[in-house]
């Protein structure tokens, strides 16, 4: 083979190579997209609502979209508290439409909780958000739902809500 077609050989595949990866933006981005997505927009109790089922994944030791997974949220018919399961949906990928995302409705001062389940193993996470998140967030105006949604992003789950472990059936 001539230089001349090396070199050619060479460019053609250099310029084939695959180009380098973006650069990995912010977690705390990524979650409020992906809660906008499902939600319309990233408020404070849908983005606790994500953390929370990023957290139940990891502890369940499931992946996002998975038909084992099940998960049920109780809450007051009211929009702050039923955000949380557009959160949820966000982060796990669960759906009414796949009948493994429900929520219940209680009424008001009743517990207000997420339980998500792997259907194979019996085991679940039930969490709910903590006094001092609610402190912070509870009735959060309008025109700061996004600034407060990112605040939340941000946090550390035992700043969000608390979490606890049941066996359940299959």
């Amino acid at each position: 083979m001539s230089a001349r077609a090396l070199l050619a050989l060479v460019l053609v595949v250099g310029c084939a190579a695959d180009p380098a990866p973006a650069p990995e933006r912010p977690r705390a981005e990524v979650i409020l997209e992906a809660v906008a997505r499902v939600h319309g927009g990233a408020g404070p109790f849908a983005v606790a609502g994500h953390r929370m089922g990023e957290r139940a994944l990891t502890d369940l030791g499931l992946r996002r979209g998975e038909f084992a997974l099940e998960v049920e949220h109780t809450c007051p018919r009211q929009v702050q508290w039923s955000c949380i399961a557009d959160g949820l949906q966000a982060a796990t990928g669960a759906s009414p439409g796949k009948l493994n995302l429900s929520l219940a409705f209680v009424n008001d001062g009743q517990p207000t909780e997420s339980r998500v389940r792997d259907r194979r193993s019996g085991r679940v996470v039930v969490m709910g958000l903590k006094d001092e998140f609610l402190a912070a967030f509870l009735d959060t105006p309008m025109d700061r739902l996004r600034e407060a949604g990112a605040r939340v992003a941000v946090m550390s789950d035992d700043e969000i809500f608390w979490v606890r472990s049941e066996q359940a059936g299959p």
